[in-house]
């Protein structure tokens, strides 16, 4: 498992320049099915529109790509966009960037520039957030031991996923994967070896980097 950047929720923004308006849907997906899905919602929706371009990125080395056009010149609506996540060092993200046309032609340089700028604004709304790789691991006590295991989880920062109370204690923790066996050392030695350790699996979480901005409208 690889840690990456992907957006934090979804998020919408809207741009005007020489009264064409460039409307930004971002959105974070797990496969192309599901970024396909998603630029063929917002086609649906905004079916009156001139253009729906739209690009997306996957994989957690952001290896799988894709960016259409949508009758716009070649290279001056898809890319842009696809830049604009690339940008960000994002991955598993779909934006699509709608346009309703306003009459006044903005010319190749003019129309990268909107998408680029309406993508990013998109990214802004939605907010970034990085996603790393934690054990979740089972710390079994006597009671005794609760509130000084507690502390130390709080000075630690540690995440404690769930609790179960019976004969003993078992906090279930989310541990950094980079540090997991550290921290078990540690807690083995806080409690002199009286807790049962369990490991049980990996996962992903989201530890936000950038919050969401609101909608911008220029």
């Amino acid at each position: 498992m690889k840690e990456y950047q992907t957006l934090l929720q979804p998020g919408e923004a809207s741009y005007e320049i020489q009264k064409s308006r460039f409307l930004a849907h971002a959105r974070s997906v797990e496969t192309e099915a599901e970024a396909q899905a998603f630029i063929q919602q917002m086609k649906k929706k905004y079916f009156d529109a001139r253009h729906n371009c739209s690009a997306w990125v996957l994989g957690d080395t952001g290896s799988l790509q894709k960016s259409n056009d949508d009758g716009e010149p070649g290279g001056t609506a898809g890319n842009p966009i696809l830049e604009a996540i690339k940008k960000n060092s994002l991955t598993n993200t779909v934006i699509v960037v709608t346009r309703y046309f306003g009459g006044i032609k903005l010319g190749a340089g003019g129309l990268i520039r909107a998408y680029s700028h309406t993508a990013a604004l998109g990214i802004e709304a939605s907010g970034i957030q990085r996603m790393a790789a934690f054990r979740r691991t089972a710390v079994t006590i006597s009671y005794p031991l609760l509130g000084i295991l507690e502390n130390e989880l709080r000075r630690r920062e540690i995440r404690i996923a769930d609790k179960a109370f019976a004969a003993d204690v078992t906090l279930v923790l989310l541990l950094p994967k980079d540090t997991a066996d550290s921290i078990c050392s540690a807690l083995v030695e806080l409690t002199a070896g009286r807790c049962q350790l369990d490991e049980q699996g990996e996962e992903y979480l989201g530890l936000p980097i950038c919050q969401p901005q609101q909608d911008q409208s220029d």
